[in-house]
């Protein structure tokens, strides 16, 4: 199958202007391919699924290659709010209403798996990326409090005990905010600087001898010849075996997965520095927070004591037009002491949702796999799925099956009516989170 549109981040060399590129570790300009090359392995996406891949099979001795269309982590692994979060967006308890209870207790025994894939990374190649432990789930109403409970009761059932619940008194001993009925803390959870996590696993891969090519977009993939062929602007390469990690940012390059995901956008502000007393008094124990809602916000602490928060969505990947008074009345109202801070960076980045909010993971012939949709949990997720699809191209298949054989649906309406319908049903959402329902 040969496919000719060109990469959504074609042209695209520099980071978009948030607090992670201002604080990011040096890293080497990568130069683009030019010319034709071969490799053992190609991965088109230089994120987390495209670096854990990578780096997992580079462990192992393959030869591997990275083309990146911008930057090293210059999507939304480079963007996210940078929270160790566990679990996917589909809770347990729909996958094994949808799916049975065998693929509910397989995807159980991987949630935490990510969370400690990232910390191994950090420690056994000093990724220098601000790693702190802790993350809590807050809730607003009694109805959210049972949710959390009703979780917390579903995951200790899979052996999962390093969660507990929070009171309203409980809670401000690390969120100091009015707002809150009370949530769940989850001592495996943590947080990390995004970028400065990617940039430290593709040196970790250079290391190894993985090769990296940056500005170097995907332009023709043609997966139906005995070896894949993918051609770049100034250059092609020829691999034994393709992966295709380009999630929300590889556009229309290969038709085959544009109805599986839809990119939505979320937006991130960073206040100027708050210093130690006064960061302290909002978050005492420095771990980050999301809430239960629909839409939710989240937010945490960065090293240098900026409040990051984040939340929103824009079904279809477009950025808001002013970011700053989108987010500002959410900080605002969870703690009004920050109503006059000032606001340094904001910027929006995309993730890929699924529209049955589970990742995906398949093959396209016998030598192209993919991984995407991790629809707002990548940050753990996509450590996963690289150490998975780093196994099934290893031999090792029983992992990757489960996931393949997991069925996918489009978005009722397709590409055409896919945000609309979208929109439709987060404005639900929302308005059932406004009620308290």
């Amino acid at each position: 199958m040969m496919n000719t549109q060109v990469n959504a981040a074609d042209g695209v060399a520099a980071h978009t202007a948030s607090y992670y590129a201002a604080s990011a570790n040096p890293s080497p300009d990568r130069p683009p391919l030019k010319g034709d090359i071969t490799t053992d392995i190609l991965i088109v996406g230089a994120g987390y699924s495209g670096l854990s891949t990578g780096l997992h099979l580079a462990e192992k001795g393959y030869k591997v290659t990275i083309i990146e269309a911008a930057r090293v982590g210059w999507g939304a692994s480079g963007r996210n709010g940078g929270q160790i979060v566990n679990g996917l967006n589909a809770s347990l308890q729909t996958i094994k209403k949808r799916y049975g209870a065998d693929t509910a207790n397989f995807v159980a025994g991987l949630v935490q798996e990510g969370g400690e894939i990232i910390r191994e990374r950090i420690k056994t190649y000093d990724i220098r990326c601000d790693l702190k432990d802790g993350n809590v789930f807050t809730a607003y109403t009694s109805a959210h409090m049972r949710e959390l409970e009703d979780r917390l009761k579903l995951w200790a059932g899979y052996g999962i005990k390093n969660q507990e619940m929070l009171d309203r008194e409980q809670l401000r001993k690390h969120v100091n905010s009015d707002v809150y009925a009370g949530g769940v803390i989850d001592h495996s959870g943590g947080h990390i600087h995004p970028l400065n996590l990617a940039l430290g696993q593709a040196a970790a891969f250079e290391t190894l001898g993985g090769v990296i090519y940056e500005n170097t977009p995907a332009v023709t993939v043609d997966t139906h010849s005995a070896k894949p062929v993918v051609k770049t602007r100034d250059g092609s390469i020829t691999c034994t075996t393709l992966v295709l990690c380009g999630n929300a940012y590889l556009g229309h390059v290969v038709p085959t997965l544009t109805p599986r995901v839809m990119p939505v956008s979320t937006q991130i502000i960073a206040t100027e520095p708050l210093g130690e007393a006064r960061a302290h008094e909002l978050l005492p124990t420095d771990i980050c927070v999301e809430d239960v809602r629909y839409i939710l916000d989240y937010y945490r602490l960065s090293a240098d004591k900026r409040m990051l928060f984040g939340g929103g969505l824009v079904y279809g990947g477009t950025d808001p037009s002013d970011i700053k008074a989108k987010l500002l009345p959410n900080m605002t109202k969870v703690f009004p002491q920050l109503k006059d801070v000032k606001v340094d960076y904001a910027w929006s980045g995309n993730f890929a949702l699924s529209f049955s909010r589970v990742p995906q993971m398949g093959r396209i012939g016998n030598s192209t796999y993919f991984a995407h949709g991790y629809s707002g949990h990548g940050v753990t997720g996509s450590h996963t799925f690289g150490r998975i699809l780093s196994e099934a191209i290893d031999g090792d298949r029983s992992r990757f099956d489960v996931f393949e054989k997991v069925p996918w649906f489009p978005f009722p309406g397709g590409r055409v009516f896919r945000v609309p319908y979208s929109v439709a049903g987060s404005w639900w959402y929302a308005l059932r989170d406004r009620l308290g329902i």
